[in-house]
């Protein structure tokens, strides 16, 4: 008998401080490098996209990856070539953490198209409005040691 599984991640990390150091313009380059190692962790990337300061990615887990193994490389790797790229000049790391939230596959449009549009919320809300609604909405308890 075969097995089955979905596991549709939504992931969403932040730079260091909350630095505005991702510059949109070569953001896609970014993004490709990511899905890059997304794919080599045998994972299927459904959507990324975000700001100067996160990055959204929604995923199906691969079962024999944990997520924090698989965000441990994603940080770390991503956080050497932008480091080396000299389109990311003020880059210099990405926060400790990170936020991933578990959907059904019936809501992977509506998810899809929240990370798509990215750009046109954040003219009303800004990242830590975002996160805590997120968290609130997934009824994860907020340490607040995190949100200045």
């Amino acid at each position: 008998m075969s097995s089955y599984r979905q596991i549709l991640y939504h992931i969403i990390f932040r730079t260091k401080n909350s630095r505005k150091t991702i510059v949109l313009e070569h953001s896609d380059e970014l993004y490709a490098y990511i899905g890059g190692i997304i794919k080599n962790k045998g994972c299927h990337l459904y959507e990324i996209n975000g700001m100067q300061e996160h990055i959204h990615i929604i995923l199906d887990l691969h079962p024999c990856i944990a997520l924090a193994d698989l965000m441990r490389d994603l940080k770390t790797s991503s956080s050497m070539w932008l480091k080396q790229n000299p389109k990311f000049p003020d880059f210099t790391g990405w926060a400790d953490g990170y936020g991933a939230f578990t959907y059904a596959y019936g809501d992977i449009w509506r998810v899809r198209k929240y990370v798509q549009n990215q750009k046109v919320h954040h003219k009303t809300d800004d990242f830590l409005v975002e996160y805590r609604r997120l968290l609130v909405e997934h009824h994860i308890t907020i340490d607040e040691r995190y949100f200045p």
